[in-house]
């Protein structure tokens, strides 16, 4: 799910980055944050960092005593996407194991759908292994799935959530494939 969120953060220009004239500030202010932004990649709370959609206020700058770097304080609106237990979404199939299959959901790369959570497909070996079920259903490498998902974790060492999903309800499973 998207979230729009509003957060302060602190933007530090370096010394030599200050330049005369108002808009040149503004400008590195901007590319700082965006940069910032996209260093920081995930929270726990409020997931994966999409867009930066409106620069709302620039503080008053501070000078730091050692440095010379001047420090201001910014608020912004932005962007974010964190996956929620229970949420209905899709995802594409990028690997294919015998005991489950791993999707991309976004900006999620571990999105995992257990084979335990797909009710009536049989996997199948081979060089393009894949899953299919009696109706013919194939769940292979980028066919894009339909899944609700049962659970979410929270990974900070690599800043990143990995969700375990499912097939289980209604008009749920493969959506579209690459053959078509």
């Amino acid at each position: 799910m998207f979230l729009k969120v509003q957060l302060s953060w602190n933007v530090i220009i370096a010394a030599e980055n200050l330049q005369q004239g108002s808009l040149m500030l503004q400008r590195a202010i901007l590319i700082r944050l965006l940069g910032d932004f996209a260093a920081k990649r995930a929270t726990k709370d409020l997931g994966y960092f999409t867009a930066v959609t409106t620069l709302d206020k620039v503080g008053e700058g501070k000078v730091r005593q050692h440095t010379g770097d001047v420090l201001f304080p910014v608020v912004f609106n932005g962007v974010t996407f964190k996956l929620f237990k229970g949420e209905i979404l899709e995802g594409v199939v990028h690997k294919v194991l015998k005991h489950g299959v791993f999707l991309r959901c976004g900006p999620i790369e571990h999105v995992y759908l257990s084979n335990m959570k797909m009710a009536d497909y049989r996997y199948f070996p081979g060089e393009n292994a894949y899953f299919m079920n009696e109706k013919a259903s194939k769940i292979a490498k980028d066919v894009t799935i339909r899944f609700v998902v049962i659970g979410t974790k929270w990974m900070e060492a690599e800043r990143e959530f990995q969700a375990l999903v499912s097939l289980e309800g209604d008009y749920l499973g493969p959506i579209a494939s690459p053959d078509i």
